[in-house]
């Protein structure tokens, strides 16, 4: 895994900065009931926006918002087990799903998201072509940076501040 930092007072490449922020503004967009878990996602190729993600409720069903509560919290589910039990599709899974819906191609794309992917989003960012994953946030996940190793997907940490 590689780290993106700061090189004079600039990121190594302005458009991942540019990126990584518009991921924090689509996580605004989270649906997600719990504190600190609103995840976002963008999905580019040769500097342009495929397909954007956030966490959030299947169309048509009710979010953890309008429900009041969280499935996971209520059930005392911690974090980073039994994640079909959510009612959210994460915000990785979101942006695939919708270069798939709109036949948008995400062949050698490189996907931003503000958290580290799960193994689950990460057998989905594989199996769909894209190379190059840059996250912010950390997730407790060593399953999940096994296979991207092995795949040969590229995976970085952004160390950079996101400018708001």
């Amino acid at each position: 895994m590689q780290t993106i930092k700061h090189t004079g007072g600039l990121p190594m490449d302005k458009w991942d900065g540019r990126f990584m922020q518009m991921a924090y503004t689509i996580a605004e967009w989270s649906s997600c009931f719990r504190a600190g878990r609103s995840i976002g996602c963008v999905i580019v190729k040769d500097k342009r926006i495929m397909t954007t993600g956030y966490n959030g409720a299947p169309a048509g069903i009710k979010t953890c918002r309008e429900k009041g509560e969280c499935m996971r919290d209520k059930l005392g589910i911690p974090s980073g087990t039994r994640m079909e039990t959510c009612y959210a599709v994460h915000a990785e899974q979101n942006a695939i799903v919708q270069a798939a819906k709109l036949g948008v191609s995400i062949e050698g794309a490189t996907l931003y998201c503000t958290h580290q992917p799960c193994s689950m989003c990460c057998k989905m960012i594989i199996n769909s072509g894209i190379r190059r994953v840059i996250y912010k946030e950390g997730y407790p996940d060593e399953f999940t940076l096994e296979l991207f190793a092995e795949a040969g997907v590229k995976l970085e940490r952004f160390e950079d501040e996101i400018p708001h």
